[in-house]
C-alpha cells in the first residue's frame, strides 16, 4: 500500500466527454489500472448531444456501476423521507452485518458529485461497504442539487437530516453519543462547513477529496486542470450553478477554505489523492484546521485519483481506505 500519512495534531464527478490530453498531461506517470480506468471512461458516452448536466449525472451513475464492484451484503437497508416545510429529504439507513440488539453508532455520508450529481444508486457500493467495515449505520442524505436547487438547499438539508438523527437517534436504535459524518468530493464542503455548525453533537468528521475552495487557483489544479477523472472546466460550471447567487461567493459555508472559526469540528481524518486537481485544497483546509487547534490527520494516497473511492472493482487502494476510515471512526467514537 503506497501512501503518505501525515499526522497534524494540536488538541464527481466524471467527464463523459474524451479527456483532453495536454502537455501538463500527458507527462503524469498513471499506474497500469488508473490507466485502464480512465481509458475505460473515455468510452463512455452518454446522451450524445445532450445538455452538460445530464451527461454528468448519467456519466456519474454509469462509472460508478461499472467500476464499483461486487456489492456487500448488508443487514438492513431503511429508505424513507423526513418531511420538511416546503419538501422532504429522502435518506437511506444501511445497518451492517453483525449488529442487532444493541444500538450502534452513526455515520452521517455526505455524496460527491460537484453538486450537481450523485445519488443512492452512486454510492451504493461505498456506502455498504463502509457500513461493514466501520460497524455503524450509515445514513445517506440525498440532499437537493444544484442548478435546480442551488446553495445553501443542499446544506440546508444536510443539517436538518443530520440534527434529525441526533434528536431521533433512540426511536432509530443509534447511540446519539456516537455519530460522525463523512462527506466526499462536493460531500466535503457540505461536511467541513456542517461540522462548525454542530459539530459539537459530532464525534468525527472524514472528509474524502474534499472540494474546498472555487478559485481553481492551487498547483494541483495547474497539474491537473484537464484531468484525469474530473477537469477544470466543469469545476468551473458546477460551482458556478451550485453558486447562484454572486453573494455567496464569500460565504464561508459554501466555500470552505474561507471559514474561520472551526471551534466546533471534532476530530478529522482527510484522505486525498496524488493525481487529484482538489488535492492541494484539500491540504490547505486540513492545515487551516490545524492552526483552528483541531485535531487532523491526513493520508495522501500515492498514484490514486479523485473518485477512487469509486473504483473497487479495480483498485485495492478502495479497500484500504474503507479500512482506513473505519479505524479512525472506531477509534473517536468510544
Amino acid at each position: 500500500m503506497k501512501k503518505l500519512v501525515v499526522t497534524l495534531t494540536i488538541a464527481g464527478l466524471v467527464s463523459c466527454k474524451t479527456i483532453k490530453q495536454s502537455d501538463k498531461m500527458s507527462k503524469i506517470t498513471l499506474t497500469p489500472e488508473i490507466t485502464k480506468i480512465v481509458e475505460n471512461l473515455q468510452k463512455i458516452h452518454v446522451f450524445e448531444g445532450g445538455n452538460p448536466l445530464d451527461v454528468s449525472r448519467k456519466g456519474y451513475e454509469t462509472m460508478a456501476i461499472q467500476l464499483g464492484g461486487k456489492k456487500e451484503a448488508v443487514r438492513m437497508i431503511e429508505e424513507f423521507d423526513i418531511p420538511q416545510e416546503d419538501h422532504e429529504i429522502p435518506v437511506r439507513i444501511y445497518r451492517p452485518n453483525g449488529i442487532e440488539n444493541e444500538k450502534s453508532s452513526a455515520i452521517i455520508y455526505l455524496h460527491g458529485g460537484w453538486f450537481v450529481s450523485g445519488s443512492f444508486e452512486t454510492h451504493d457500493a461505498i456506502v455498504r461497504q463502509l457500513a461493514n467495515a466501520t460497524g455503524a449505520a450509515i445514513i445517506f442524505v440525498d440532499y437537493r442539487l444544484a442548478p435546480e436547487n442551488p446553495f445553501p438547499a443542499g446544506f440546508d438539508d444536510a443539517r436538518s437530516v443530520t440534527q434529525w438523527i441526533i434528536d431521533n437517534a433512540d426511536h432509530l436504535h443509534l447511540d446519539k453519543n456516537k455519530i460522525g459524518v463523512i462527506g466526499d468530493s462536493a460531500g466535503g464542503a457540505l461536511a467541513a462547513s456542517l461540522s462548525t455548525q454542530i459539530g459539537d453533537q459530532l464525534k468525527f468528521q472524514v472528509l474524502i477529496y474534499p472540494a474546498a475552495d472555487n478559485r481553481f487557483n492551487t498547483t494541483s489544479w495547474k497539474e491537473y486542470e484537464n484531468g484525469p477523472i474530473i477537469n477544470k472546466e466543469e469545476g468551473i460550471r458546477a460551482w458556478n450553478w451550485y453558486l447562484a447567487n454572486p453573494k455567496d461567493q464569500e460565504n464561508p459555508l459554501a466555500i470552505p477554505l474561507l471559514i474561520k472559526d472551526f471551534k466546533n469540528t471534532p476530530p478529522t481524518l482527510v484522505l486525498l489523492s496524488e493525481h487529484d486537481p482538489l488535492r492541494d485544497e484539500g491540504q490547505q483546509l486540513a492545515e487551516n484546521m490545524r492552526v483552528s487547534g483541531v485535531q487532523v490527520k491526513t493520508v495522501v494516497y500515492k498514484e490514486m485519483v479523485h473518485g477512487f473511492m469509486h473504483m473497487g472493482a479495480i483498485l485495492k487502494e478502495t479497500r484500504e481506505a474503507a479500512q482506513d476510515i473505519a479505524a479512525f471512526t472506531k477509534e473517536n467514537s468510544k
